[in-house]
């Protein structure tokens, strides 16, 4: 006979989607020095050592994620990009110390209850989080969530669209849609009043572990806008699957698990250490809290 075995473990707790990786924000900034005084400087977050490394391109590590940061006109994403760093005063004081510098620009930064809310020199909004196991895992260094501004009513379509299209878990109540994308990481969109703005061409890019299944859906609904190559693909607008209503437009830059880029280890530095209180051995920040 069969034997059942205690199982003391919520094992959907940790089921993915397809979806197994929120890899990068791309928002085209006109300033590397700008971008640079703010991404890295204020921020405190890691200049890829490795890849885009001259000066028409920037990428810039926190945790698992990047920002990518080519040159061109401003790109404003619609919402908010939220990270995780972990020591808010030190973040404040990077944040004081690059005033001067970013004078005349859309730089700001205030504090909130739980969180120090930031506006990049061309006014894109980063919501930073200090560490929070119970909220986001044991995550130090890391983007949890990107959140969009969407129209009234579209939420419960957008969340469809993640289940039908890409197998993502997804859900909608209130007035906000949260689709998982990757282990402890969503993106969210929230229901507003306020004017949209014309969309830019920012994107988000993801990973699949079922790459063609939702590629087959995607293209019957005539939704794929790009095929890029053997392991990338494409698509612009969040279609509700049930009334083929488009719902709100962010280019999804979608790879495969065979990308050659796919989970590369990202270099990640300790944004406490410089030349002045240097000690071998810390100048690398862990992006997850140690065992318990």
């Amino acid at each position: 006979m069969p034997q059942t075995i205690p199982n003391p473990y919520d094992r959907l707790a940790e089921s993915l989607g397809h979806v197994v990786e929120l890899q990068h924000v791309n928002i085209r900034v006109p300033d590397q020095i700008a971008a640079t005084n703010f991404y890295i400087s204020g921020l405190g977050l890691t200049r890829d050592p490795y890849l885009m490394t001259g000066t028409d391109n920037m990428w810039a590590n926190v945790g698992i994620s990047q920002f990518h940061l080519p040159s061109g006109a401003p790109q404003i994403l619609r919402g908010t990009t939220a990270l995780i760093l972990p020591d808010r005063e030190a973040l404040l004081a990077r944040l004081s110390a690059q005033r001067k510098a970013l004078a005349g620009t859309r730089f700001a930064f205030h504090e909130t209850a739980d969180a120090v809310e930031t506006v990049c020199p061309w006014g894109n909004r980063i919501r930073v989080h200090a560490p929070d196991a119970q909220r986001f895992g044991r995550i130090t260094l890391g983007m949890p969530y990107v959140e969009f501004d969407v129209p009234r009513g579209s939420t419960p379509g957008i969340a469809r669209f993640y289940r039908h299209y890409l197998q993502a878990p997804a859900e909608a109540a209130d007035g906000v849609a949260r689709a998982l994308v990757a282990s402890r990481q969503h993106l969210v969109f929230r229901e507003t009043d306020a004017p949209q703005p014309e969309y830019d061409g920012h994107h988000i890019q993801i990973t699949l572990a079922d790459f063609g299944g939702p590629h087959g859906r995607l293209a019957a609904a005539g939704l794929i806008s790009e095929e890029s190559n053997p392991w990338q693909y494409r698509f612009l607008d969040l279609m509700d699957p049930d009334t083929g209503s488009a719902l709100f437009r962010i280019e999804h830059e979608v790879r495969s698990m065979t990308h050659p880029l796919y989970a590369r280890p990202l270099i990640n530095r300790n944004a406490g250490i410089n030349n002045r209180n240097y000690m071998p051995a810390h100048e690398a920040w862990p992006f997850a809290m140690p065992p318990e």
